[in-house]
């Protein structure tokens, strides 16, 4: 199947995004600049040769795998049940607004989502990739599956499970998604498939910042969150 591009994203949602992406890039640039002043002042105070080993070590500690991220999520919507699967289980899902709101380009092609995203002023480019599984569970409700990989290296796992506040798929026996009785539950599992190193704490740090509020300029509310960030 040939790939489609141009993907549309909400416009609302770009905008947030592009906030988080500004603030995050100032961040990790602030502790790049901290970890150069150490290495400077390493050397200045010693010599050469010590202030390597400590450039080494920083860069050791900064890279090393050691962090691991997941959690639990509720969101609400006055969506229809079957309007959310749908948005969960298309090319843009909400969850994952950081990474197309950012992305260069959101293609489709073979069962796969693609969003090529550039980085250190575009002189590197990653490819996230999503597969996705819709399917109703057997207690009415439905569930979304989102595998997302890296270049090809697992990344995340999104587990959504949806359905109305009176227990059903959202759909009556006439085929309509009105939701005018009550409101739709969303509860998401995450876990990330990779460990990451200290250099994305400010990342993880500036994306709480923003998480709620990409996800409210698409019509979520967060009920409750648990995440971890940690060993």
């Amino acid at each position: 199947m040939p790939s489609t591009n141009d993907i549309e994203r909400p416009q609302e949602v770009l905008a947030v995004a592009q906030r988080y992406y500004r603030r995050e890039r100032l961040l990790s640039t602030l502790v790049v600049a901290l970890v150069t002043s150490l290495f400077l002042g390493s050397y200045l105070l010693t010599s050469l040769l010590p202030a390597v080993v400590v450039a080494a070590i920083l860069v050791v500690v900064a890279r090393a795998p050691i962090l691991q991220s997941y959690g639990t999520v509720r969101l609400r919507s006055d969506d229809a049940p079957a309007t959310v699967v749908d948005a969960f289980a298309s090319p843009t899902p909400p969850m994952l607004a950081f990474q197309w709101g950012v992305a260069d380009e959101v293609t489709t092609g073979d069962g796969e989502v693609t969003y090529t995203i550039s980085y250190l002023f575009g002189l590197r480019t990653a490819e996230l990739t999503l597969q996705t599984q819709a399917e109703p569970t057997p207690d009415g409700a439905h569930r979304v599956t989102v595998e997302v990989t890296v270049n090809d290296q697992p990344w995340a796992t999104y587990l959504a499970t949806i359905e109305g506040d009176d227990g059903t798929n959202g759909n009556d026996a006439s085929g309509s998604t009105d939701n005018s009785d009550g409101q739709t539950t969303i509860d998401i599992e995450y876990t990330s498939n990779r460990r990451f190193g200290l250099r994305r704490v400010p990342q993880q740090f500036i994306a709480e910042r923003y998480r709620g509020e990409a996800l409210s300029v698409q019509g979520y509310t967060v009920v409750e969150r648990d995440s971890h960030f940690g060993l």
